[in-house]
């Protein structure tokens, strides 16, 4: 029995399927032409249904025996089921049928690649590059292998290769964007993408990574202008939206991002990141209750989001509800321990809970994450300085000073601390210091320890130095 039909619409596709999945429940056998069969091929390998795609190819290569591409077809299928002796075995078969065809070299060379022998891959794509007609995935792979050697300059060159004879290949444009990223060349990547958006204004994918360009230059109003010419383009398109709200977030307009987050929903489905940056906005805002919401519809989507879950900790801090708070920090830190953000707020709430040992511990753990932390260092130091140890907070903020040689607020506590101590010659010396960094922040000295502003030798010192810079 013959059955043929042309290649047409998703309802023709749909009445293929719909004949084929008729002669398996019959067990009987159809004749199909070869782009009938293709198009069932691709039906099933959309909806990643591969056991049913190879169910297919079964039969397609059986009718048609010399079709280089049911093997090929076979080969890509096999690979991203990671059944590397299979799919070698069918990409041969493809290439003994058509050895000067340079897709079937092509998806050989993403079986190497996925199987980590790079160099062999490499080796196959400079091959069919000699006889390609359409190099831009060629070069794309070739850009592909470098980053995953770790030359991202050379990956770069490969993909700049790629997308200038193809534009708006929505990968290559994402891993170009990784290249300028790590190699952290956003000003050449901002041009490049303005090149490309010359050559295609109407590229919605260009217009996103431009605005990513500019987004990461903290270029935030260029950005979204960016975004907005994306979206005017393609008004579905999520990612747009999304980083859109994330710039606002950036420029302190929260009220506006929120509305931008939830037009995602309209195009996609919600998600525990957008969640998770709605529930900040309405943080910063100040609005617990729904702040708080919204991190729980995140961790109810993710439940490893580690965010999510530190977000919750900052609303009942917020409210002072600081045993609670601790709760969720740790669930947060169980996800992230590495991360001094986390460590910080526990320090924090331990210190506000009166455990001033395990605050300690905490804030050792912030510093030695993020050095550069002045914050951290004061507030560290600080607990020394309440508990009388005033030889322990002098140390640790001078063990600060060390790593953060130019921040004037640690000298000025330092002087503090000092004066505090009785180091009187010490204590004058590095104010000195401390106003020859930073002459305007004086006040911290005496918002610190505020009787220290009828002191004549201090105040003399720093009207030498405020009169001089004014």
């Amino acid at each position: 029995m013959e059955e043929e039909f042309d290649f047409g619409s998703a309802e023709e596709q749909r009445e293929f399927v719909n004949r084929f999945e008729e002669m398996i429940r019959n067990e009987d056998q159809y004749f199909f032409d070869s782009s009938t069969f293709e198009s069932i091929i691709d039906y099933y390998s959309e909806k990643n249904e591969s056991i049913k795609a190879l169910q297919v190819l079964e039969f397609a290569t059986s009718q048609h025996p010399y079709e280089a591409t049911f093997y090929t077809k076979k080969a890509q299928i096999l690979t991203h089921m990671r059944q590397f002796s299979l799919a070698l075995e069918a990409i041969e078969k493809a290439i003994s049928l058509e050895p000067s065809d340079s897709d079937t070299l092509l998806v050989k060379a993403s079986l190497y690649s996925a199987q980590g022998l790079l160099e062999e891959s490499e080796e196959l794509l400079n091959q069919a590059l000699e006889n390609a007609e359409n190099k831009a995935e060629i070069y794309h792979q070739l850009g592909t292998i470098c980053e995953y050697q770790g030359d991202f300059k050379k990956a770069k060159d490969f993909l700049k290769k790629s997308l200038e004879m193809h534009p708006d290949n929505p990968d290559a444009l994402m891993e170009i964007n990784m290249c300028f990223d790590v190699l952290d060349e956003n000003e050449e990547g901002l041009q490049f993408f303005s090149h490309l958006i010359d050559e295609d204004p109407y590229s919605y994918n260009c217009w996103y990574y431009y605005g990513n360009s500019y987004h990461k230059l903290s270029r935030f109003e260029e950005a979204i202008d960016a975004y907005d010419y994306a979206i005017l383009i393609n008004e579905t398109f999520s990612s747009a939206y999304f980083n859109k709200g994330n710039a606002l977030v950036n420029l302190d307009r929260y009220a506006e991002a929120i509305e931008i987050y939830k037009q995602t929903f309209e195009y996609e489905p919600p998600s525990a990141d957008t969640y998770c940056a709605m529930g900040e906005c309405y943080e910063k805002l100040e609005l617990m209750d729904t702040a708080r919401d919204y991190y729980k519809k995140a961790v109810k989507l993710d439940n490893n989001m580690a965010d999510a879950w530190f977000g919750i900790g900052v609303t009942l801090d917020f409210e002072e509800r600081y045993f609670e708070s601790l709760h969720f920090y740790k669930k947060a830190l169980e996800l992230d321990d590495e991360n001094p953000d986390f460590w910080f707020a526990i320090a924090d709430a331990r210190y506000k809970l009166g455990q001033i040992e395990e605050s300690e511990a905490a804030y050792y753990k912030v510093v030695e994450l993020n050095p550069t932390d002045i914050e951290a260092w004061l507030d560290f130091s600080s607990i020394y300085f309440e508990q009388k140890q005033l030889d322990q907070a002098i140390e640790t903020i001078s063990e600060a000073i060390k790593i953060n040689t130019d921040a004037p607020e640690l000298y000025y506590r330092l002087v503090a601390y000092l004066f505090a101590n009785g180091q009187y010659t010490e204590a004058l010396n590095f104010l000195e210091l401390a106003l020859a960094f930073g002459p305007e922040k004086h006040h911290i000295l005496f918002d610190y320890l505020p009787q220290l502003e009828g002191n004549q030798i201090i105040l003399e010192i720093i009207k030498k130095y405020t009169d001089h810079n004014d």
